[in-house]
């Protein structure tokens, strides 16, 4: 007679203990409850149940709508907060009309509580932000998304726009972002029509964080786009501090370049710093020069000169140059080819222009074309050529293209590389403070655009539906802050702790900052197993923590219990 056979029942934990414990601490399940509203009492699955499954996804592991019910059903079903087998009822039409709920709630309200919550549950510092934009790609036509209402609520416009991306053919949405200096924690994140003009969109975020602080005492920090006299005057007039980076196309700009040229500046040093690639090599040398007179707008302005940043602006004009010098002496051949296909000047100057601007060389490199005419001698009628035969000359144009560097343009540029302009209505800073506010944290709103879109997988979007697209964008600003709890917490205490590193790479290489990617990464093979026999537990097996999960698990304060055992599938 034959035994019943044994069954292994395994299941995925991996990071899932983690991302709960901080979903909890956030209260994020209570405020999906509170503003999605009572469920259909006869559906199988509430929206807000299949939403918090949705946001667990996007943080670990983003996959298409269609394909998080076969995710969802390789996981432990009670760490997604789902009964035994109920994973087969997240179909992405439940997802779909989960979202449509989400998008139907007051989303503001609902970002209010979740991000006041947030602060006081992290203690994060809120006297110094930062903010950018970035696009939000898309793909296809979205002809409906035109800035209707949809069940009474307006809807963002899919438009063509400046794309951040380098994708000028596919439309786009403006996600716009800030962040707190104290762990580039996102406190704010708005999703508006493509086609929105950045500088336009720095006063409703000011005034924004404003309510959420309950005061203007906070530094606000932002890019180039912020620096117009409207949106300083403002944030000056309502007693705030801003730091902004001033355009190139300011006449203070082309006025301070120009008084470089002939007088020779001298920049005080404020701070040496290791080489960043080469532990042997220079230090980077910062300087900064006060200017005497303000900005039109009258607040302080501050250039700085780093010799790293010369030896990048050099070393970037000379390949722009080697770009379009090869680009041009593969254009000349081609002119100079027996087949070519310019046949008039415009065509030429048009291609050439074409070569310039993209290699990013037209202010350094001059091209001339000249005309070349070639004469042919045809006979005037068929048969053998004799004294009597008449000939006719042919004159065919050809172009030769010649080009030279613009060694005036390349000298003016070599006198002024290495320098960056602040603006700052902050009298109380030295300018190695202002530098370092801007250059050591502006660049960690970038990087939260970087795990936005090559870790969250946001962009390119394929929902067809604009009002679903915006409530999963709200999710993904949600799995964007998890990111980043992650990471403040583990290095908040390592440096209570005293630890300078991790092994967390390959090999057990040092990891000097953690980034949540790699620290999920770490916890992702971990698996409980069940051997059944006839429908009963004969054995489990618990996933063994390494030393460095439990490492990891200690530095964010969650318990190892997380990775226990409950009953199988």
């Amino acid at each position: 007679m034959d035994q019943p056979a044994f069954r292994l029942d395994s299941k995925v934990v991996g990071a899932l203990p983690i991302i709960n414990a901080v979903l909890q601490r956030l209260d994020f399940a209570a405020l999906l409850d509170r503003h999605l509203g009572p469920p259909d009492s006869r559906a199988k699955m509430t929206p807000a149940s299949a939403l918090h499954v949705l946001t667990r996804n996007l943080i670990l592991a983003r996959v298409p709508l269609y394909a998080v019910r076969e995710w969802a059903r390789q996981v432990a079903p009670d760490l997604l907060g789902l009964e035994n087998g109920s994973a087969q009822d997240l179909g992405d039409d439940r997802l779909g009309r989960a979202l449509d709920r989400l998008f139907d709630a007051d989303r503001n309200a609902f970002l209010t509580e979740f991000v006041l919550h947030l602060i006081r549950e992290f203690s994060i510092d809120l006297g110094e932000f930062h903010n950018d934009s970035t696009s939000i790609t898309l793909q296809g036509e979205y002809a409906e998304a035109d800035g209707r209402r949809v069940r009474g609520k307006p809807t963002c416009l899919v438009v063509h726009g400046f794309n951040k991306d380098h994708r000028p053919d596919l439309k786009q949405l403006l996600w716009i972002l800030t962040v707190s200096a104290d762990g580039a924690v996102p406190v704010l994140f708005k999703v508006t029509d493509g086609n929105t003009e950045d500088s336009t969109t720095h006063r409703e975020t000011w005034m924004t964080l404003r309510r959420l602080v309950g005061s203007p005492d906070f530094l606000y920090v932002a890019d180039s786009k912020l620096c117009t006299g409207d949106n300083l005057q403002f944030i000056h007039s309502q007693s705030g501090y801003f730091v902004t980076v001033l355009p190139q196309s300011r006449k203070e700009d082309q006025v301070f370049k120009d008084w470089l040229q002939t007088h020779p500046a001298d920049w005080p040093e404020i701070a040496r710093r290791p080489n960043p690639v080469r532990k042997d090599g220079p230090w980077e040398i910062i300087s900064a020069l006060e200017s005497p007179i303000p900005d039109a707008n009258g607040f302080r302005l501050i250039w700085y000169h780093s010799s790293f940043k010369r030896e990048r602006d050099a070393q970037a004009r000379q390949a722009a140059i080697n770009r379009a010098w090869k680009e041009l002496e593969t254009l000349a051949g081609v002119l100079e080819g027996p087949r070519c296909r310019y046949r008039q000047r415009e065509g030429v100057a048009k291609k050439a222009e074409e070569v310039l601007r993209q290699a990013g060389a037209a202010r350094w490199l001059h091209y001339d074309i000249e005309p070349l005419e070639e004469h042919a001698y045809r006979q005037e009628r068929r048969g053998r050529p004799g004294s009597a035969m008449r000939w006719r000359r042919e004159t065919k144009t050809r172009f030769r293209l010649v080009w030279k560097p613009i060694l005036e343009t390349i000298e003016y540029d070599q006198r002024i590389d290495g320098i960056s302009p602040l603006v700052t209505n902050r009298q109380d800073l030295s300018p190695l403070a202002i530098h370092n506010i801007f250059k050591s944290k502006q660049p960690l709103v970038e990087k939260r655009h970087d795990l936005l879109k090559n870790v969250l997988s946001a962009t390119p979007a394929f929902l067809k539906s604009v009002s679903r697209l915006e409530a999963l964008l709200f999710l993904v600003y949600v799995s964007l802050t998890v990111h980043a709890l992650i990471e403040r917490e583990v290095r908040k205490r390592m440096r209570e702790r005293g630890k300078e590193s991790l092994p967390l790479y390959p090999e057990e290489r040092e990891c000097r900052a953690p980034t949540a990617r790699r620290i999920l990464e770490v916890f992702s093979d971990l698996q409980r197993h069940f051997l059944l026999k006839e429908g009963r537990i004969v054995q489990k097996f618990k996933p063994e923590l390494s030393s460095i999960q439990k490492q990891v698990l200690s530095l964010l304060g969650v318990p190892e219990e997380g990775y226990g055992d409950p009953s199988p599938s």
